[in-house]
């Protein structure tokens, strides 16, 4: 695989037999070559919610996000240092970190299965490419390169299209929260009670659900989207996106089809296409595999919190859970996302407090953007009334506890369950301690979710939408 020339920065051109000559682009803008040398532009990420949106822009593809300059020099040394991508096929077990890359990244990887993986470190260990790095590996331990016949560059070429199509500058909702997500659904893959009916196909959608299920997230919620008539919440929020049967079999019925979650899946799904990472399987099986990501993202809206969970007791009281039928299975990987979703709270104190910060950081952002343009605050996004303590308590108490009691019992109380639970106990002592004084004793058996001044955030209601509506409070 040979160079064949430099566009601009961050783009690379290379020369393959088999696959005719494509731009492998190493930045934000990826871009395709087919046989006529014309490119095909991909989907573009809609704006930065500013000035533009409220204006009702729909040039919104002429709008991409800005990378640092650090970030882009680190994206170059990354591809032009990789051994792989220069076509060098190296004759020992692939592993994702080959000799030009320092070893703790490496050992990190080798240590991915245990509940205090560090993704921060991770993600600067490897120059922000944690997603990247992250799902190569895991593909390859998976034996899934090997069982679906993937193309390595091919995969590279799509995971890096999902890294970037994460907007950098949210503080929460950007790669390296995907990259999060991502593990812990690993972690969960691997409970005994669950792993021993997996199938190959099971496991690739639940990390690649697990990867993409908040690309191309703005930093804002359903509500701000349709009150500033953005052009997503037009495309999305009466559209019909899966059909009736599918509905019928991953569903159950529902027809509470979030804006968000729609185009996260969407995205996805055209990112999965313009890539031709899965252009050699049967038809048949990629479109069941691009329903399947929808019903397994679309399961990430909190909105639908009471839907699963009420499912979820309903089996485990009933004792009917047949894991060797593909529906019930797949209604475990939906759970099991879920849970991987929002298991913030249930990380050792020092990472957790980290996410809390970004996700509370993000929501104030957007009350700091709705005050600016005379909007309604919305509830949770008041920097001077709704504390992080508060949030968070409220967050725990009536979406975190009940979902995390409901997956114990279902793994048998494994130790990985045992030690989560252990976790967020202690995590939520450690907010009801930082709670200012006055509030401390409103906070007590009832999580305290409005002691700062926010709304009780229980599912189902208007007033959980911020904490909710993307359902990863940290």
């Amino acid at each position: 695989m040979s160079c064949l020339m430099v566009e601009r920065c961050g783009e690379i051109l290379f020369e393959n037999p088999d696959q005719n000559v494509k731009c492998v682009c190493m930045l934000g803008d990826v871009r395709l070559r087919g046989q006529t040398g014309v490119p095909a532009e991909r989907r573009g990420s809609y704006p930065f919610i500013d000035f533009r949106l409220l204006n009702n822009t729909t040039h919104s593809g002429e709008i991409g996000t800005k990378k640092k300059v650090k970030r882009l020099l680190s994206f170059q040394r990354y591809f032009h240092a990789s051994r792989l991508l220069r076509g060098i096929i190296p004759q020992a077990p692939l592993h994702l970190l080959d000799e030009d890359y320092l070893g703790q990244a490496r050992h990190m990887l080798s240590k991915v299965g245990t509940w205090d993986f560090d993704i921060f470190l991770f993600d600067r260990l490897t120059n922000g490419n944690s997603l990247v790095t992250l799902l190569c590996h895991l593909f390859n331990t998976h034996g899934l390169i090997h069982h679906f016949k993937l193309d390595m560059v091919t995969l590279h070429r799509f995971l890096v299209m999902v890294q970037e199509d994460y907007h950098s500058q949210n503080p929460y909702h950007n790669a390296v929260h995907a990259a999060d997500v991502t593990q812990a659904m690993h972690c969960y893959l691997k409970e005994p009670k669950l792993a021993s009916f997996l199938t190959p196909l099971d496991i690739m959608l639940g990390l690649l659900a697990a990867a993409a299920h908040d690309v191309d997230h703005p930093g804002v919620n359903q509500p701000f989207l349709i009150k500033t008539n953005h052009h997503l919440a037009n495309l999305y929020q009466a559209s019909e996106c899966l059909d009736v049967a599918e509905q019928r079999q991953f569903l159950g019925g529902s027809k509470n089809m979030s804006v968000l979650e729609n185009h996260h899946w969407r995205s996805t799904i055209g990112m999965l296409r313009e890539s031709r990472l899965l252009a050699h399987l049967p038809k048949e099986m990629t479109q069941d595999i691009e329903q399947q990501l929808g019903s397994l993202i679309l399961a990430t809206d909190i909105n639908r919190q009471n839907e699963f969970l009420t499912r979820l007791k309903a089996h485990l009281h009933n004792k009917d859970l047949r894991l060797e039928d593909v529906h019930d299975r797949h209604f475990m990987l939906q759970i099991a996302l879920k849970c991987a979703d929002i298991c913030n709270p249930c990380r050792i104190w020092e990472m957790s407090k980290q996410w809390s910060e970004r996700v509370c950081e993000e929501f104030y952002r957007q009350g700091d953007l709705e005050q600016k343009f005379e909007l309604e605050i919305s509830p949770l996004c008041n920097q001077q009334k709704d504390s992080i303590p508060s949030i968070q308590i409220g967050f725990m108490t009536y979406i975190v506890e009940p979902l995390f009691r409901e997956w114990a019992r279902f793994t048998g109380n494994s130790a990985l369950s045992e030690s989560m639970l252990g976790h967020l106990a202690h995590n939520k002592a450690q907010w009801k301690s930082l709670l200012p004084k006055q509030h401390r004793s409103g906070a007590g058996g009832d999580g305290g979710g409005g002691g700062g001044g926010g709304p009780d955030p229980r599912p189902g209601t208007e007033d959980e939408e911020p904490t909710g509506t993307e359902g990863d409070a940290a």
